[in-house]
């Protein structure tokens, strides 16, 4: 199949599945008490005015302050009414935190990543360890299911991002040091007891500490046996990764280094994944949502309705599309340039992910 014909296919079911979840987010018997309130405020009736994806822009962009507060039953559609249901939180630093029910969607999403994975570093039956954040997050439990999925066991450190953001606030930087040097001693026990860990998750920040920790001890990240690392966070810079393949990773994975794939998610959206990173395109790494369930645009900064030139900068616009959760547009933190589809995945994709330049610096990132 050529490129163009792939990528018409997938606006098709784009297109398709957009029809789908609109009807059921807005239908009386299955929607959201939300979305059923919030169609009353709506100047179109979304069961019959929006027939495919770019219909979406006909709704007010999302507010992710709706997700502060209860009763976050309001969010359960009806057609899930009697399953039972998750409920995740997003930052929380300070006030009420954001939360997203979730039934079945954090296990899908990873299940479609797991397929993504190339099983000579992401053996199947392979244990897991998760070096990243715990407490009322999406991100452990669905990394424990992916482990799960693929006939494995995951182990886990216990790490409490909010505590992280308070003492750089603080400027405790050394109970900081301190409070990380806890989170590595944690995976390097669980790494050194025997448990046969050949995969993990695990952040930018957390993986240099984790393998200069390793260094002090004379060994690696190598060394301990793992063979994949699935990664995520906005620290990820051609500059970053190269640094991590040639001096955590023991080389590329041709050259019988450690595999490491950049992800790209959160709450809302769920996980996006990266085109292979290789030298020859110069570390460059690349974004491409889960479509149909979820689709990003790179949009203009001063008119979201408007996607900007491939190539061009802009805003990271989200879009969630399942019968759990629906967002028909939520501008991103983040900011980056529009890629071109390709053949793995046949739709816009999102390169040199950041801090969106305007709230750059009143963002905290922590530990991880």
């Amino acid at each position: 199949m050529s490129l163009d014909t792939a990528i018409a296919e997938a606006k098709a079911k784009l297109d398709a599945h957009t029809h789908e979840i609109v009807q059921w987010h807005f239908h009386e018997s299955t929607g959201s008490p939300f979305w059923l309130e919030k169609k009353s405020e709506l100047n179109f009736d979304p069961l019959t005015e929006v027939k495919c994806f770019d219909d979406l822009k006909k709704f007010p962009l999302f507010e992710d302050d709706w997700l502060r507060g209860g009763p976050v039953r309001r969010w359960v559609p009806k057609g899930y009414e009697n399953e039972p249901v998750y409920v995740f939180e997003t930052g929380g630093t300070t006030g009420v935190p954001k939360s997203r029910v979730v039934m079945r969607d954090h296990w899908i999403d990873y299940e479609m990543f797991s397929d993504t994975l190339p099983e000579e570093h992401f053996p199947k039956g392979a244990n897991w360890l998760m070096l990243g954040p715990s407490g009322p997050r999406r991100l452990r439990l669905a990394v424990e299911h992916l482990a799960q999925h693929r006939g494995g066991i995951c182990f886990c450190v216990d790490l409490d991002p909010r505590w992280v953001v308070k003492l750089i606030k603080k400027g405790w930087m050394e109970h900081l040091e301190e409070y990380k040097k806890h989170c590595i001693d944690q995976a390097i026990t669980i790494l050194t007891a025997g448990h046969d860990i050949k995969c993990m998750f695990t952040t930018p920040k957390l993986l240099e500490s984790l393998g200069d920790a390793l260094e002090e001890r004379g060994s690696s990240i190598q060394e301990m046996g793992i063979k994949g690392i699935f990664s995520g966070g906005t620290e990820f810079t051609p500059q970053w990764t190269r640094y991590a393949v040639e001096e955590l990773l023991g080389g590329s994975p041709e050259e019988g280094g450690v595999f490491m794939t950049p992800t790209y998610g959160n709450t809302l959206m769920g996980l996006a994944c990266s085109k292979p990173i290789t030298a020859a395109d110069q570390y460059k790494i690349s974004y491409y949502a889960p479509q149909p369930r979820a689709a990003t645009e790179v949009v203009e900064f001063e008119d979201h309705t408007q996607v900007v030139g491939m190539g061009g900068t802009g805003r990271v616009k989200l879009y969630t599309l399942t019968k759990e959760f629906f967002v028909p547009g939520f501008l991103e933190r983040d900011e980056g340039e529009r890629e071109a589809p390709f053949d793995k995945f046949p739709w816009d994709g999102v390169s040199g992910v950041r801090p969106f330049h305007e709230l750059a610096s009143s963002t905290t990132v922590g530990v991880y």
